[in-house]
């Protein structure tokens, strides 16, 4: 499985602010290339967190791309992914609206109410890892499921626990023209942090786009 990882994030690294709300930080432009991403992938992935303060529909947006997707062969929209150690996505989600296909990825310790409740929206659950996501044991699942390209789109706590792994071939960020601060807010790889060993990126393109700078490193 190909793993893209892609993010936008302030100036000083944050993500959003202390309160965790959806910030704009991109462009026009830099929406266009997500959608872009989005299109040319098997499935989009977030964590919960992301689920719960942007509620987002992970779906492609432009019409053309969609149809262009029909016409390979594949669905409208890739299959949407979502970590879930904690057991807290709502059933309201939108990522749960039966415009493409939903993954939740749980742990073993799971409730089985939760899980039902899950299915009957019509997304699929894979447990594993007995008190949080076995993300390398998941990812394998889910390729087993034909998903050989990966989309990324946060948030912090996920994209730390794959990269950990070792799970990410290519990593995209925007930096926009804006300051959050806060040492509370969400940056890029939050989790546990690294304190020995520091995951080494290399540097395969700098683009402006919008008014910020658009890296795109490969691990």
């Amino acid at each position: 499985m190909h793993v893209v990882v892609n993010a936008a994030m302030s100036a000083d690294g944050k993500l959003s602010s202390r309160r965790r709300e959806q910030i704009a930080i991109s462009g026009p432009e830099d929406f266009d290339r997500v959608d872009q991403l989005r299109a040319d992938c098997d499935a989009v992935m977030v964590g919960v967190g992301t689920v719960i303060a942007d509620d987002p529909s992970l779906t492609v947006k432009d019409a053309d791309r969609r149809e262009a997707r029909r016409k390979r062969g594949e669905s409208p929209n890739p299959a949407r992914i979502v970590a879930d150690s904690r057991i807290r996505t709502p059933p309201d989600a939108t990522v749960l609206d039966g415009q493409a296909e939903t993954y939740l990825l749980v742990s073993e310790a799971a409730p089985t109410d939760f899980i039902e409740q899950m299915e009957e929206t019509g997304a699929y659950v894979l447990a594993a890892g007995e008190d949080q996501v076995d993300l390398t044991t998941s990812l394998g699942k889910l390729e087993g499921e034909g998903i050989e390209t990966l989309l990324v789109e946060g948030g912090g706590e996920l994209i730390f626990g794959l990269v950990a792994e070792g799970l990410v071939d290519e990593l995209s960020v925007f930096v926009g023209p804006k300051l959050i601060g806060g040492r509370d807010a969400p940056t890029l790889a939050d989790g546990d942090g690294f304190v020995e060993e520091f995951p080494s990126l290399d540097l395969d393109e700098v683009e402006r786009l919008d008014d910020g700078v658009l890296l795109t490193w490969t691990l």
